[in-house]
């Protein structure tokens, strides 16, 4: 070596590699320590100069993450390696371990080895600051229904849980018609729009309020609102349709029962079994209204029932319905039951009903219909009684529900009395209808002994074939609580 004079195996610098090192340092220019931002609330690191992305620790993206602060640092030499010396995940540091080369005095290649440590700030991204401020929003989608019910709310809730289109609103507010859905982006509100027209019939229109403009870059700030309309229909009601709509329906007759509410609504004739699906641009060129609320059901009792096995069509009628028996009954009011006052009506209910079975249904003999439809036609088709479905023991059946359903996180007015009698309602109708309950998510609830599912005197009840296990980790897999499912 020309500097210490020890002896070495030649090399176009004639030093040994200590001199080498002390005479040149190819790491200069090179930082030795840096600064990554990262977003404690959704856990993703910032991609300068805008972008953030999700990396975990000690992985390729995050080791390519680093590398990218000092690569124009880094086009002097040649990088051999890269790789991460741990340090605590609590420790706001990151360390990298990398090996560079490089062509020195009278070409003699020299390697050297240094530590690169990255300082973890945090920063808040800003979706998750539009989260936090609540009222940073750029787009609202209002969902409202003019009706007393929110039975189509509890299904369209349950709905959106199944498609998870819940994750990327900034909040849901519940007001007393509706629902309100804010967004970042109106990209995201137009697709909770179009999903809404999809899953249930209903209408929208949408506007846009200037917020702020750019004159020097051109740039326009708007916040877009959409309102969707839900057709004012619900399981359950009592419809009287228009002379026009009941015949291109086949001829029905206009008094109908809607049983369920999809992307359709769902009317069946109960003096026929005639069945009819109306969608949402029908229901707006031909409108009908409820004519009575849910609170106005009445309970009756079967006195006699007997089963019509065939009844013959119409001229130009249409489909009939294969999971209902037509049956003509003899009913009582369970108010006048110290009277001798009996109606008869035909009902779509002969399936499930038999003499002393309790029923509610709507009382037309002695009601004051307030339709501009019904009040036009001829009384004598106008049946006396309606009935709607086979009354349970509520407390019991509440009792022996094994399983339960998902909420949507949202900001409430407040919740009384009448909303949990409807969310029964809901309830019922699940275990009542298999095709309602198809399109939800339905979790086992462990806390209720399972029975037997053979129970034919017993109301409906949900199999266990159809419900899903619901997981619960209470604590993140690595530590805590849930740290036992590791071993």
């Amino acid at each position: 070596c020309c500097q210490c004079g020890v002896p070495i195996p030649p090399n176009p610098a004639n030093m040994c590699v200590g001199c080498l090192r002390a005479q040149v340092d190819i790491t200069e220019g090179i930082p030795k320590q840096g600064t990554l931002h990262f977003c404690k609330q959704c856990e993703r690191y910032l991609q300068p100069p805008g972008t953030w992305i999700q990396c975990t620790l000690e992985s390729r993206e995050l080791l390519a993450l680093c590398l990218k602060k000092i690569k124009a640092s880094l086009s002097k030499v040649r990088l051999i390696d890269a790789g991460f010396i741990w340090t605590e995940p609590h420790s706001k540091r990151l360390k990298l371990k990398l090996t560079v080369q490089k062509e020195v005095i009278n070409g003699a290649v020299l390697q050297q080895v240094f530590v690169v440590e990255y300082i973890v700030q945090s920063q808040m991204c800003e979706d998750c600051h539009r989260i936090e401020a609540k009222d940073f929003w750029k787009a609202v989608v209002q969902v409202r229904q003019k009706t007393l019910h929110k039975k189509t709310f509890y299904y369209l809730e349950q709905l959106i849980l199944k498609h998870r289109l819940h994750q990327n609103t900034l909040r849901i507010k519940e007001i007393h018609d509706g629902l309100d859905f804010y967004y970042s982006s109106k990209q995201q509100a137009q697709k909770m729009v179009d999903f809404l027209q999809c899953t249930v019939p209903s209408r929208s229109k949408s506007s846009q309020r200037l917020i702020s403009h750019d004159i020097h870059s051109n740039v326009y700030n708007y916040k877009s609102t959409f309102s969707v309309e839900i057709v004012p229909i619900c399981k359950d009601n009592v419809v009287c349709l228009s002379p026009k709509l009941a015949q291109s329906l086949g001829n029905m007759s206009q008094i109908c029962v809607c049983i369920r509410v999809t992307s359709t609504i769902h009317l069946i004739d109960p003096s026929t079994l005639q069945i009819a699906e109306i969608d949402g641009n029908t229901y707006w060129r031909h409108p009908f209204n409820s004519l009575f609320h849910p609170k106005q059901l009445e309970e009756f009792i079967i006195v006699d029932i007997n089963r019509v096995q065939e009844k013959k069509k119409g001229a130009g009628a249409g489909a009939r319905s294969n999971k209902h028996t037509l049956a003509e009954a003899w009913v009582q009011k369970t108010s006048e039951l110290n009277t001798d006052h009996q109606y008869f009506c035909c009902t779509h209910l002969g399936h499930i009903l038999n003499p002393g079975d309790l029923v509610l249904g709507f009382d037309l003999a002695n009601c004051n219909l307030n339709d501009e439809f019904a009040n036009k036609m001829n009384p004598h088709n106008i049946p006396d009684v309606v009935l709607i479905k086979k009354s349970y023991d509520r407390t019991k059946r509440q009792r022996r529900r094994n399983w339960k359903l998902k909420e949507l996180e949202r900001d409430r007015e407040g919740t009384d009395t009448d909303d949990e009698r409807q969310y029964q309602d809901f309830l019922e109708d699940l275990e009542e209808d298999e095709a309602i309950r198809k399109n939800v998510n339905i979790y086992r609830n462990a806390d209720i002994p399972v029975e037997s599912d053979t129970d034919d005197d017993g109301p409906p009840r949900i199999s266990l074939a159809e419900m899903l296990e619901d997981l619960h980790i209470s604590q993140d897999a690595t530590g805590g609580e849930g740290a036992n499912m590791m071993t």
